[in-house]
């Protein structure tokens, strides 16, 4: 099943945390504060996609000699039910 890289993974409600460095530009630290908006949440957020989007890039990898083979069989047989089909 792939996995739905617009919503980050639902994570426990007290899940520990670890304190880590991140660098920024100057200017957009500023900008964020100004707007309020919290600078470790935000950073949390955008790597959760990322670690998503990472995860998915391996799983493809990893499932696209299977993925490629599941695509000839179709090209070379059709879908099953395609007959059924009613778009």
């Amino acid at each position: 099943m792939p996995m739905d890289t617009n919503m980050p993974p639902a994570k426990p409600a007290s899940s520990p945390r670890r304190a880590t460095n991140v660098t920024l530009p100057e200017a957009l630290h500023q900008e964020a504060k100004a707007l309020g908006i919290n600078i470790s949440q935000a950073c949390e957020a955008g790597l959760e996609i990322a670690v998503a989007d990472a995860r998915r890039a391996v799983w493809l990898a990893q499932n696209a000699a299977a993925i490629e083979s599941w695509n000839a069989y179709y090209e070379k047989n059709d879908l099953t039910l395609a007959a059924y089909r009613q778009f």
